[in-house]
């Protein structure tokens, strides 16, 4: 249940209803610069793909992204640029509160000469510290998404639970903060993930068709177990699939154990922007709820999804591509969001085994990306 707001305080501005006035109905002029901020991982920086074309299509957008999220910025089409901070209160390894970094990021922002603030968060995230850096910054529009009452820290302000839903796909609850900041989709959006055209990876790919198989996962509660992955690479070479296994620099070991001898093992070998081009060519991606997943989507590629229910699916699942969801969702982990298994035995991935992933691939590959097997 959502608290109503309390009273402002006397003399304190109240937040604003959750309508915006078009960009540019200020005294002060049109809006020109935007900062659209989306402070962690790299998946959640590409699910915000469409709230930050909608804010684009009016003013220049300047992403602030963390650190792992950086990267998945700079792919998005209308980033004109790209601000990183390891922000003390997202990171799930956070930097200490130092005052010198918080004047130094106020600083940054200011030199930005940013009419508008965009804060783009989860359920579990309150824009209002961020919002109070970027008062401190100068930044006279700020926009969000608040449960609690935010003062004269907001501007345009939704309310989760009643006047935004909860349980809607992230690109979509981010879009409902772009469109009630003023920002509504432009004509002809169709809303669905993008990136930017990838690179040219034909020199890391074998010839002819393939399938992907990306074993790694930011939290381990979300990774399918490695024997699993390894027996399914087995398994489709034996059909005569090809598979290339990806991953990124710290996964080199994972890579290499579930390639075997009969999978190409990319692990490590690919930055974001090559992982986009070698999942853009593949068939089909099999893959837990991670980045991947979210590039895959946004380059159209059908999934098999792997998804462990400590988030909901229907917020984080791959949008809007042709996939197959597989791992209980009604686990004892359901929704706890923890990034270590709580229930001995991993019951909710563990019991997805590797002719259940095949089938799942023979009923993608092939699909017209409109179709979307349950």
């Amino acid at each position: 249940m959502t608290t109503p707001s309390p009273a402002p305080r006397p003399g304190a501005p109240a937040a604003q209803p959750a309508t915006a006035p078009s960009p540019g109905g200020s005294s002060a002029g049109r809006v020109r610069r935007v900062l659209v901020a989306r402070l962690d991982g790299a998946g959640d920086v590409v699910l915000a793909g469409p709230a930050v074309r909608a804010i684009a299509a009016a003013a220049e957008v300047t992403l602030l992204c963390g650190p792992a999220g950086a990267a998945a910025g700079r792919l998005l089409p209308g980033v004109a640029d790209v601000l990183t901070w390891a922000c003390p209160w997202v990171l799930a390894d956070p930097p200490p509160v130092r005052g010198a970094d918080v004047e130094g990021f106020v600083a940054t922002v200011a030199a930005g000469g940013f009419d508008a603030a965009v804060v783009l968060t989860s359920f579990h995230q309150s824009p209002l510290p961020l919002a109070l850096l970027l008062r401190l910054a100068g930044v006279r529009s700020i926009s969000g998404a608040s449960v609690d009452y935010p003062g004269a820290l907001l501007d345009v302000r939704l309310r989760p639970g009643e006047d935004l839903d909860e349980d809607q796909p992230e690109p979509e609850r981010m879009l409902a903060i772009a469109r009630a900041a003023g920002f509504p989709p432009p004509p002809g959006d169709d809303g669905a993930l993008a990136v930017l055209p990838p690179p040219d990876v034909t020199d890391l790919l074998p010839a002819g068709p393939y399938v992907v198989v990306h074993p790694g996962a930011a939290a381990a509660a979300r990774q399918w177990p490695a024997e699993a992955a390894r027996e399914l690479v087995d398994l489709l070479a034996g059909t005569g699939r090809r598979v290339v296994v990806t991953g990124g620099p710290g996964e080199r070991e994972l890579t290499a154990r579930v390639a075997g001898r009969d999978g190409i093992d990319l692990g490590g070998r690919t930055d974001l922007a090559q992982l986009t081009g070698v999942l853009a060519g593949a068939d089909a991606v099999v893959v837990g709820n991670t980045a991947a997943a979210h590039l895959a989507a946004a380059v159209g590629t059908p999934v098999v999804s792997l998804f462990a229910p400590v988030v909901p699916a229907v917020r984080w699942r791959p949008y809007r591509v042709a996939q197959v969801l597989l791992g209980d969702q009604s686990a004892p982990c359901r929704d706890t969001r923890a990034t270590r298994c709580p229930v001995p035995g991993h019951p909710c991935l563990a019991g997805v085994t590797a002719t259940d992933v095949r089938h799942a691939l023979d009923r993608l590959v092939g699909a017209r990306p409109a179709e979307v097997p349950a």
